[in-house]
């Protein structure tokens, strides 16, 4: 699932699921909890993209964006489709909290395993990550400027 982005609207919020790709006069955000983002920002065509995903893996035969791994190829592939070369590309990977009190302290959690999922597909396609922002017990909100590729992240 794709969020609007039109010259009309300079804002956009995903919710999750969603991803967006645009250039300088817009602004992305969206607030996450065990919800990874990540953000690629393109230094050369100064556009970027932004994905939301849920959990890290889809079943066999998944194509939706909530699953990391969709979201993941679908937000490079958009960035290619936008003039975007992958060695062009740089990454922000935001999220993956463990936010159920229950799961704190645990190897395992929901939270950790969207920032493994979001890490490896972006290790895999060669994009450097240049901000990580990933883990702990608190929801963030993430506003993103892809025409600069500026993040700013606020834990709730």
């Amino acid at each position: 699932m794709t969020a609007i982005v039109s010259a009309a609207t300079s804002r956009v919020y995903l919710h999750p699921g969603q991803m967006a790709v645009a250039g300088m006069d817009h602004t992305m955000t969206t607030i996450l909890g065990s919800c990874v983002a990540v953000c690629l920002h393109d230094q050369v065509q100064r556009i970027g993209g932004i994905n939301h995903f849920l959990l890290p893996q889809a079943p066999e035969g998944g194509e939706s964006t909530r699953y990391g791994d969709v979201a993941m190829e679908r937000l490079i592939n958009a960035m290619e489709r936008r003039g975007s070369s992958v060695r062009h590309l740089q990454a922000r990977v935001i999220g993956g909290a463990c936010v159920l009190q229950a799961y704190q302290g645990r190897s395992a959690d929901l939270g950790r395993a969207n920032g493994r999922a979001a890490l490896d597909a972006l290790a895999s396609a060669g994009i450097p990550v240049v901000l990580e922002d990933l883990g702990g017990h608190r929801g963030r909100r993430v506003l993103f400027h892809p025409g600069s590729g500026d993040v700013v992240v606020r834990h709730l």
